[in-house]
This record gives structure tokens, C-alpha cells and sequence, in this order.
């Protein structure tokens, strides 16, 4: 199996968001909820207000909030739980 980890960096540096160019990438916001999802593509997000727990199919539930920058691995099936009304950056790659 490959690797489905999801990775996450707190608060990364202003410079480091400059690079990925965060400030250009799309938005999308969601409203406090639960629904399943699975990634078709590598997403980079950068979470700027709200909190959500992301549950990995078989794996733990893990919570995020604003300031993380999140890489979610093509091929991962989970369960998404909206507990504060969500807003982020997102890139697919």
C-alpha cells in the first residue's frame, strides 16, 4: 500500500507561505457538518480560520485548525467533521 499519511505543519513561517504562493491559491469554505470524501489528487491546503477533524478510513481521528498547512495524499479515503465553519487555501496537485 502506499503512503496515505496525512502531513501537517503548524504556523509555518510568512516566508515559507510566500513561496507557495498560498495567497494565490483557491478558497474554499464549508459549513459546520460531516461527509465523506476521497482525495482523486494530492491536496496542499493552508486552513485560515475554523477547526475540522479529519478520520482516515481504519485510522485516528486527527484535528486541525487555522494555521495548518495540510498535504493530503492522493488515494486517501476519510471522514471529514466540520466542527467550526471552515475557510482554506487549497492547491491540488
Amino acid at each position: 500500500m502506499t503512503d496515505l499519511e496525512i502531513h501537517c505543519e503548524h504556523k509555518p513561517s510568512p516566508a515559507k507561505l510566500e513561496v507557495l504562493h498560498v495567497d494565490h491559491w483557491p478558497v474554499w469554505k464549508g459549513e459546520v457538518g460531516r461527509f465523506p470524501w476521497r482525495y482523486e489528487q494530492t491536496e496542499t491546503c493552508y486552513v485560515l480560520r475554523g477547526r475540522f477533524v479529519v478520520t482516515p478510513d481504519g485510522g485516528e481521528p486527527r484535528e486541525y485548525l487555522r494555521g495548518d498547512l495540510i498535504s493530503f495524499p492522493a488515494g486517501l479515503v476519510c471522514t471529514w467533521e466540520i466542527l467550526e465553519p471552515v475557510e482554506k487555501h487549497y492547491k491540488l496537485d
